[in-house]
C-alpha cells in the first residue's frame, strides 16, 4: 500500500504497521544499520519494540569524512547505551579515488552483512518512502531499464527495508514523540552528489507541478511490481526451471520476452542482479549454432553458445 505524504502517523501507529508487515518480528534477530539520522534512529527504536532488545544490535560505519563523524558515533551510542542495544562501529579505511558514494555503501553494506552472518540476523535499512521516490527518479535518467523504477524492495535476501511504506515526515514525527533525537548530515542539504540535486530539484519541481506527485511516482511503482510478477511467470515458462536454452527456441520468442529471457539467465549466473544484459539481447542471439562462441557482456558475465544451446557464467575474474 502506497503510503499518503499527508497522513499523519502516530507513534503507535507506524510500529504498529511494521510489525504487520513481518520483516521485524519478535525475537528474531536483527542489525539495524544507524547514521544517526531521523530514519535510522527511528527504525532502532521500532525494531527494539518489535524485535526486542536482545535480538537488536545495531552498526554505525564512522568512515570519517565529515567534521561531524565523532559527534555522530557519539549520538549512536548514547541512543544504543538508553535503548539496551549492542553498538558495533565499523572504520574503513579512508577512501582514495573513483565514486565516493559507491565506496561508502560497499562499506557501509559490507560490514553489516558479516556482522549480520555471525548473529545469523537480518539487515535493516532504514530506507523510506521518500527515499523510494528520489531512487526511482534518480533511475530514470540514469538507467534505460524498466526494472530500474520497480524501486527497492522491501525484503532483499537478507536485506529488509521495514519503513518504505513511511514517508520522512512520518519518521520525523515518530522520533519527536518518543523523545529520541538524530543527527543532520548536512551534506544532505547540498547538491553536490546526484541524490542531492534530485531531492532539491527534481522532486521539488514535480510538486509544483502535481501536489500528489511523489503519491503517483509510489503508486507507478507498484503497479509495475504488480506487472513484473507476470512477466516473470512467463519466464519461468520458458525456461521450466532451466540454466539454458537452444539458441533456436530463444529466436521464436517476442522480442520483449527475448530480452526478459537472456536477462534473467544472466542474473542467475551472475548470482545477482546483472545490469545491462537485456539491452544486448540482439547480439546474443545472433550467435553461431554451430561450434562454441562467447560473447562478454555488461556486469561481469559472458554468455556462451556450445552446438545450439545457449548459458552464461561469470566473466574469469570479474569482480563478484
Amino acid at each position: 500500500m502506497s503510503p499518503d505524504p499527508g497522513r499523519a502517523v502516530g507513534d503507535d501507529d507506524l510500529t504498529g504497521r511494521v510489525r504487520a508487515g513481518g520483516l521485524l518480528t519478535s525475537g528474531r534477530p536483527v542489525v539495524v544499520m544507524l547514521s544517526g539520522g531521523r530514519d535510522s534512529v527511528c527504525l532502532l527504536d521500532v525494531a527494539v519494540t518489535v524485535a526486542g532488545a536482545g535480538a537488536v544490535s545495531a552498526l554505525h560505519v564512522n568512515f570519517g569524512l565529515r567534521a561531524a563523524a565523532e559527534d555522530d558515533e557519539r549520538h549512536c551510542l548514547a541512543l544504543c547505551e538508553r535503548l539496551g542495544v549492542e553498538l558495533e562501529v565499523a572504520r574503513p579505511r579512508r577512501f582514495e579515488t573513483g565514486n565516493l558514494q559507491a565506496w561508502a555503501r560497499d562499506a557501509r553494506y559490507g560490514a553489516a552483512a558479516q556482522v549480520a552472518t555471525g548473529r545469523g540476523a537480518d539487515v535493516a535499512a532504514g530506507h523510506t518512502a521518500t527515499d523510494q521516490v528520489e531512487t526511482i527518479l534518480y533511475r530514470l535518467a540514469s538507467s534505460p531499464s524498466r526494472r530500474a523504477l520497480l524501486g527497492m524492495r522491501d525484503r532483499d535476501g537478507a536485506l529488509v527495508r521495514p519503513l518504505l511504506g513511511f514517508t520522512r515526515a512520518q519518521t520525523a514525527r515518530h522520533c519527536a514523540a518518543r523523545g529520541l533525537t538524530w543527527r543532520e548530515d548536512e551534506s544532505n542539504a547540498g547538491t553536490e552528489f546526484a541524490r542531492g540535486r534530485v531531492r532539491h530539484g527534481l522532486v521539488a519541481a514535480l510538486r509544483e507541478v502535481h501536489p500528489g506527485a511523489e503519491a503517483n511516482v509510489l503508486a507507478l511503482a507498484e503497479l509495475l511490481r504488480a506487472e513484473a510478477e507476470v512477466l516473470d511467470q512467463l519466464v519461468d515458462d520458458v525456461l521450466g526451471g532451466a540454466t539454458t536454452i537452444e539458441l533456436l527456441r530463444l529466436r521464436e520468442l517476442h522480442p520483449a520476452l527475448r530480452r526478459l529471457v537472456v536477462q534473467r539467465l544472466a542474473d542467475q549466473a551472475a548470482g545477482r542482479l546483472a545490469p545491462g544484459v537485456a539491452r544486448r539481447a540482439e547480439e546474443v542471439v545472433a550467435m553461431a549454432d554451430h561450434g562454441t562462441a562467447a560473447l562478454d557482456l555488461p556486469s561481469g558475465v559472458r554468455a556462451i553458445a556450445a552446438r545450439g544451446v545457449l548459458h552464461f557464467e561469470r566473466t574469469p575474474h570479474a569482480r563478484p
